[in-house]
Parts: structure tokens; sequence; C-alpha cells
């Protein structure tokens, strides 16, 4: 999807695509599920699902289910989606609105928005019993520039230190105050990492993406991530295009106070586990990735844009139809990738200059598995 050209401060050293059962092994997909996604941050998407007291979402993580919610004093929260009577889910729904409190639907006992146990029928003759001993699991939360991110891990690194890159370096796209203005579901038979290493290289753009190339040269653009969880940089847009749309106009508004260097990009970070981050000069493109199982995925992609550009005058289907048409060419080549790796004739192949991030991808994942690159 994204594209950057080699940079001599990224070494691949002769790095080659990574062996079969990284993508294909239940016990491999297992371990991610334990080292990569029940240990680092993941984005849920943004805050504003949840703006009233009581607003809930709904996220899975591996066999976890977590509910984040905003309580009474506006403060966003995670828990477990576990009763502490019998573990019974609590939250069935993927969003909602859970009142005053969480009921469990079992034994009616009843959670205040802050986790804390205020009730529990029937409970008074259980000798020792103390609703101060039973609060809900809490999850650790952190909001960025409008996103809500969690972290399963009881002793989760700070959010800060985790994704320190991201710190104040998209402040001039005015993220809070964006508003969504498009949303896709995806469900693709790939594995995640597939999916992380193709956005993290256009070697493929001229044969996938015609519409995109004749906007933004497949070859333009420049890394300033390299290594770590956040890896990315820039593309050009052409001088006779006005953004990454179907039209080749901007649809939207200034979503912030650009440069003039950043009206002719767009910039492509991947966040390390499950986030893709792609910043236009008229509109914002997030993807967040959920893994089912070695061969399958699950993507949500949004479009955030200036309110004024809602407002009227102009068409945000016109960029939201393009990353759609282009999501859709990656998710096909890279499900035809899954199939390939699953062949027995695979042995993996050599990396070109121009997938380096690629190459970077792949040693954050091998290092958080705590392995040695193959």
């Amino acid at each position: 999807m994204a594209t950057f050209v080699h940079s001599t401060k990224i070494p691949i050293h002769g790095s080659r695509t990574l062996p079969g059962r990284y993508f294909t092994s239940p016990e491999i997909f297992a371990e991610e599920g334990e080292a990569i996604f029940a240990r680092r941050w993941l984005c849920v998407g943004r805050s504003d699902r949840i703006r009233a007291a009581g607003d809930f979402i709904q996220q899975q993580i591996g066999p976890a289910s977590v509910i984040v919610l905003r309580d009474h004093s506006g403060e966003v929260r995670a828990f477990h989606n576990v009763c502490r009577h019998r573990g019974t889910r609590l939250c069935e729904a993927a969003s909602g609105n859970v009142g005053a409190g969480i009921t469990c639907p079992y034994h009616a006992w009843v959670y205040s928005l802050d986790g804390r146990l205020v009730g529990a029928p029937s409970t008074s003759d259980i000798e020792g019993f103390d609703k101060a001993d039973y609060p809900l699991h809490p999850v650790h939360v952190a909001e960025w520039e409008g996103f809500v991110f969690i972290n399963l891990a009881r002793d989760a690194e700070p959010f800060a230190d985790a994704l320190a890159p991201l710190v104040g370096r998209f402040s001039r796209f005015n993220l809070p105050n964006l508003t969504v203005g498009g949303h896709v579901e995806y469900d693709v038979k790939a594995n995640w990492k597939l999916l992380f290493q193709n956005y993290s290289e256009c070697y493929h753009c001229a044969g996938v993406h015609p519409a995109l190339v004749k906007l933004s040269p497949a070859t333009s653009g420049e890394n300033d991530l390299f290594e770590g969880p956040v890896l990315g940089g820039f593309m050009v847009i052409n001088d006779d295009a006005g953004s990454m749309t179907m039209s080749g106009r901007a649809c939207g508004v200034p979503v912030g106070e650009l440069t003039e260097d950043d009206a002719r990009r767009v910039y492509y970070y991947s966040i390390f586990p499950n986030m893709l981050l792609s910043l236009h000069p008229d509109y914002v493109m997030f993807h967040t990735l959920t893994p089912v199982d070695p061969g399958r995925t699950r993507i949500t992609c949004e479009w955030l844009f200036h309110p004024a550009s809602l407002a009227g005058g102009f068409d945000p289907s016109d960029g939201v139809a393009f990353w759609d048409m282009t999501n859709r060419q990656d998710w096909h080549i890279c499900e035809a990738s899954q199939l390939g790796v699953m062949s027995p004739a695979y042995t993996p192949g050599p990396y070109s200059p121009r997938e380096s991030l690629s190459v970077a991808f792949d040693r954050e994942v091998v290092a958080a598995l705590g392995r040695q690159r193959p």
C-alpha cells in the first residue's frame, strides 16, 4: 500500500522473507498472541466512539475480551469482560451503553463504571465476603491524539515509552478534532504479518495499484523511522493531483495547520502490532488489525476528515472509494501470498532494497518472540 525509496540508513544485509511456518503455524500464532498481542499497546479505535458516560466498545484479543468505556468523570477505562463471580461475559454486544453500571446477565452482580463491585445479591451470608475484594480486572489504557490504546500486560510499559516516536509527531494534523467520514470492515484470508509487510513497501504497486501510481510515483518518498515498533515515512503526490482520490482532487479542506511539504505528501506509518496510519493533506486513514487465526485477519478501516469537509461542498467518498479499491487490491494479493506460503514448495526469497521496511518489521516480530532472525 505504502512505498518508500531505499535509504542507506536501512541495511538489509541480504535479508530473506520469513519461513512459511511464521504464516501458517498454530504454535507460532499462539506465541504471537502471548508475546506480542498480550503485551504490546493495541489501538482499539477512536475515543469519540465512547462519548457519553456508559458508552462502551468490546475488543477481542485472542481469548481475552476487553470492555473499553467512558466513566462518569469522563475518563476512559478498560476492564476484562469477565464477571468476578462465575466468569460470565458481561457485555455481549460489540458496542453500546451500559447505563449507570455494568450488570452481569447471569446473577446480576453490578459494577460501577470505575470497575467497583457495587451490587451482589444474596452475598450477605457469605462468610468474609467484601465487595471491595471483587472489582473488575483492569486493563491498561492510554489516549493518543484521539485514539484509544489498551495493553493486557500487568506490567505494561508506559505508552509514551513504548511508542515514543509517536508523541508530538503529528500534532499539526489536528487528529483529536477530526471526524469519521467513512468506515469499512474487511475479513481477509491472510496472516496479519503479510498485511503489515505489504503496507510497508510499494515494490508491488506498479502491477497491483495502477490508479495509485498515477497519483503518486511508486519510487517517490523517503523513510524517517526504520527500526523499532513505528516504521514509515512519506510518498509524494504528483503536482497535477490534489490528493489520493478517485478524481485526483482533494476531497476536503486541510486537516490541520500543514506545511507546504505536507500538502504534497502522504505519510504512511505502521504502528506495531495492529495499526496502520496514513496521513493525507485532506484526510487521515487508519487501519486496525485483529488476527483471528494463522490465515485470517479482520481489518477495520476508517477515514477521518476536518468537520468543515463533512459540512458540505466536498465529497469525502472520493477518498474513501479510492482506498477501498486499493485496500481490496492489497487484500487480494495478500490472500494469494498466503496460499503461496502454505505450499511445500515455498522457500524464503531475497528482499529487495525497496522492501527495507518489511525487513525492519520482520526483525521486530522475531525480536518480540525472543528468537534469532531465521
